[in-house]
Parts: structure tokens; C-alpha cells; sequence
């Protein structure tokens, strides 16, 4: 979020160390040195003030890992990823885990898949992008027709970086509105909206919104057939920051990577389901063809020649060695254990908020452990009033309105990650049941408006 100068005030704690005697400036470079100790304390004080982050039920972020994880982590810190010749083992472990995925998302091992890490999938989403209009603009060229016009099919319903691919590299959004009861794209208005200046379609393996999969399989064939009946050359790219280290797990029947020969390139969140702190995330193409040559900068920095990829420079090394230690530490096994039982845990949950009677349920957390829900009569309060209440007791859930043609309909949304256990589950019942009832009894008639709507 973009912060403004703000008038400077002073910070007057009376506790930390007794040996701090004057206050600390708010908003400007303090003039003398501090003690180490009374700054840690100073700050560890003010960060209780945030929510505890195993009860936020609103991100997707990793917030547990092993001990020996964040050691690791801590160890690694200091590792910049771009020096890889100073740090090669680094670049080394960096190049496993690309290749990890790529096989994860069964990229044809004749094709030469290719792929980077990124600051997380917002960054790996600009590069997919980036890859189809690159590829689209050549082909126009060689066509001798025009590259003014490039526009982009998705849904209403896609994460906000993907507007922002849109209006910073200035391609029309090709937008596919929901409706009340389905908050997913459909073939039929993909296949619609395609033209020769269509650099590419984008379908969701698992929505921020409810957390299903869209029907990618179906919408790939529908592009697939479009393509041969008009000679054009449309491709795919599949946003898989929340599904794509579920789906492979759970859902291994599921037909929605490089399975289908018109996926060209997949983004995934390592710091989502794939269980590290932020920020890490992952980008891998088809074949090397799918990730034109001219993207590619050869960096003579540090003492040697550097390919590279990214719209991020320098950053730390950790989130790489923590995505390795989980692969290595996890495996399948571990990955689909974890999974199944978040799955199990967000099924159950879910069932059991549908029986308490105020709610009704878009999704249920069988695709991702991700479900929303809605009040079904909203005249004595919202579910904003329910998010409200339920921070009384520590939980953090997110109430939103839905995309575009849906705005009407307002859920909430609970997201289940790792350290989420059934007896949290319990807890979180408990006090569901009880924000109800005080609601139920001490709400006045108009309910509270949509202010704190949760924006995509």
C-alpha cells in the first residue's frame, strides 16, 4: 500500500527498559543510538497489537513451519539470489526445485520445460503474462498485422495482480463477469470473447473468492476447438497460486497442467500450499519456445554471465532453501497427508456451519481447504456484523462482496492452512455459535453496511 508523509508524533512507551527515558520519534530517523535491547522490546511490544497469525483464517500465507525450517531460513537470510556465483549451491537448490515443479505439473520431459522462482505468484503472474504477449506481438509481426490491440480473456473473479498486468503493460482486459451461483468462467463465455489480439486465456485453480477450480479441462478443449475452426493460436496459462500444490495430491485424476497440449505456462504460490513463509513463487513454461529469448537478460555481474528473468533484483535467498526443505522433508506422501487432512478438516468445518442454520454455503473446501458462505436473511445483520464479532474472540474472517454482476451477494471466507487442527476447528465453532447469539440479541434492525468489503 502506497503510505503518504505523515506529521511526526513521538512514541512515549513506559515500559520496555527502565533505562529509556526520552521518547522516540514516530515518523522521522531518531538522532542517537538505542540499545539493542530496548528497541527489540519497543518493537516486539508494538507488534502484539497485530492479529495472531494462526488465527487468521483470511490469508493463504504459510504462518507455521518446522524449526528446523526456519533455521534454515535464518541461516540463509543473507543470501542474495541474484549473486549466483557467490552463491552457487544457493542457485543450485533454486534450479532443483523449478525442475521439482515442472515434473509436479508433468511438463513434458522431451520439451526442455523451463521456469524461475519469483517474490511470490504476483511476480510469476507478470512474467506469464509477459512471456504470451511477447509470443503473440512476434507472431502479429510475422503476420503483418497489428500489435496496437493485445487484450487478455480471464474472469471477474482472478487476483488484482492480474488488473495490474492488464493496465501496466497495456492490454485490454477481457473480463468475464460472475453471476449469483457461479463464480467461475465457463468455456462458452471464453470461447466468446477470443480474437486474433487475444495474447492469451487465464483459468484459476482455486479462486481467492470460494476456492473452487474453474473447469479448465473443459475450457481448454472449447480454446483448443475454437483454434482449429479459425486458424488461430490462442493459448493458456493456468493461475495456480492456491491449487497448485493441492491439486496434485488430492486431485491427482484432475486434468489441468501441461497434460492438456495448449497450457503453455502455470504460476504457483510456494508460500501458500506450499507451505513457506513468504515470499517465494514459482513460474514454468511448456518449452523454452513459450519463454521468448528477448525477455531473457544476460547479466555480467559479479564475475560471470547471468540469464535471468525477473522483475525483482536482489532478493533473499531463504524462501528457496525453505521450499527445498519441504520438498525433501515432505515428498508426496507428506504433501498429499498434509493435504487430505486440511481437506478433511475444511469439509467437516464447513458442513458443520451449514448446520447451525443462519448459513448457506457457495463452496464447501473439498477443492481447496478453502470455503465461503453466506447469511441467508440478512435483515437484522450481515456478515460484515459476523466478522466483526468474531474478532472479539481472535479470529480473523475476511467478509467480502462478490466480483462484478455478483457485487450483491456477500460471504464470508475461511482459508485452512497447516497448524489448523480439528480441535481449532471446535474452538472455532464455539465462538461462531456465540457471535451468532449475541447478534441475535443485541443487533438492531438495519445491518452494518459493506464497508469493510475485502477489494480484488
Amino acid at each position: 500500500m502506497v503510505k503518504t508523509l505523515q506529521p511526526d508524533t513521538e512514541l512515549t512507551p513506559t515500559y520496555s527498559r527502565r533505562a529509556m527515558s526520552k521518547p522516540v520519534p514516530r515518523y522521522r530517523l531518531p538522532q542517537a543510538e538505542m540499545d539493542p535491547r530496548t528497541v527489540y522490546q519497543l518493537i516486539h511490544d508494538e507488534l502484539m497489537l497485530d492479529g495472531n497469525a494462526r488465527l487468521n483464517l483470511a490469508t493463504f500465507v504459510t504462518t507455521w513451519m518446522e524449526p528446523e525450517a526456519q533455521k534454515l531460513m535464518a541461516e540463509t537470510f543473507d543470501k542474495n539470489m541474484i549473486d549466483k556465483d557467490e552463491y552457487p549451491q544457493t542457485a543450485e537448490i533454486e534450479t532443483r526445485c523449478v525442475n521439482m515443479v515442472a515434473r509436479l505439473f508433468h511438463a513434458p520431459e522431451h520439451s526442455a520445460p523451463v521456469g524461475v522462482s519469483a517474490i511470490g505468484s504476483s511476480e510469476a503472474v507478470m512474467l506469464a503474462g509477459m512471456a504470451m504477449k511477447w509470443r503473440w506481438r512476434k507472431a502479429q509481426d510475422a503476420a503483418g498485422k497489428t500489435t496496437t490491440k493485445p487484450n487478455l480473456v480471464l474472469g471477474a473473479n482472478v487476483q488484482v495482480v492480474w488488473e495490474k498486468f492488464c493496465r501496466y503493460w497495456d492490454i485490454e482486459p477481457r473480463y468475464i463477469p460472475m453471476q449469483e451461483g457461479r463464480y467461475v468462467i465457463t468455456p462458452e463465455e471464453v470461447v466468446s470473447r477470443l480474437d486474433e489480439n487475444t495474447i492469451g486465456v487465464v483459468a484459476i485453480l482455486g479462486t481467492t473468492f470460494t476456492g473452487e477450480f474453474e473447469p479448465i479441462e473443459a475450457i481448454h478443449d472449447a480454446i483448443v476447438a475454437h483454434n482449429k475452426a479459425t486458424g488461430l493460436a490462442v493459448p493458456m496459462h493456468v493461475d495456480a497460486a492456491s491449487g497448485g500444490f493441492v491439486a496434485p495430491f488430492i486431485h491427482p485424476e484432475l486434468r489441468w497442467d501441461f497434460r492438456l497440449p495448449n497450457v503453455v505456462s502455470i504460476n504457483t504460490s510456494g508460500h501458500k500450499y506450499g507451505l513457506v513463509y513468504p515470499g517465494v513463487g514459482w513460474v514454468v513454461w511448456r518449452d523454452k519456445q513459450h519463454l521468448p529469448d528477448d525477455l531473457v537478460f544476460h547479466v555480467n555481474y559479479l564475475g560471470g554471465d547471468m540469464p535471468t528473468f525477473t522483475l525483482n533484483f536482489s532478493r533473499p535467498g531463504n524462501s528457496i532453501v525453505g521450499q527445498y526443505y519441504n520438498f525433501l522433508r515432505l515428498g508426496h506422501d507428506g504433501y498429499r497427508r498434509i493435504m487430505r487432512s486440511l481437506r478433511d478438516i475444511a469439509t467437516d468445518l464447513s458442513a458443520r456451519i451449514a448446520a447451525i442454520g443462519p448459513f448457506e454455503m457457495l463452496s464447501d473446501g473439498s477443492e481447496t481447504p478453502v470455503f465461503a458462505f453466506r447469511l441467508k436473511d440478512t435483515r437484522r445483520y450481515s456478515v460484515f456484523d459476523v466478522s466483526d464479532q468474531m474478532r472479539t474472540s481472535g479470529w480473523q474472517i475476511p467478509a467480502y462482496t462478490m466480483p462484478a454482476n455478483a457485487q450483491d451477494v456477500a460471504v464470508l471466507r475461511i482459508v485452512l492452512r497447516e497448524g489448523f487442527s480439528r480441535d481449532m476447528a471446535d474452538l472455532l465453532m464455539n465462538d461462531l455459535k456465540r457471535a451468532i447469539e449475541t447478534l441475535n440479541h443485541h443487533t438492531p434492525q438495519e445491518p452494518k453496511a459493506a464497508s469493510g468489503a475485502f477489494h480484488h
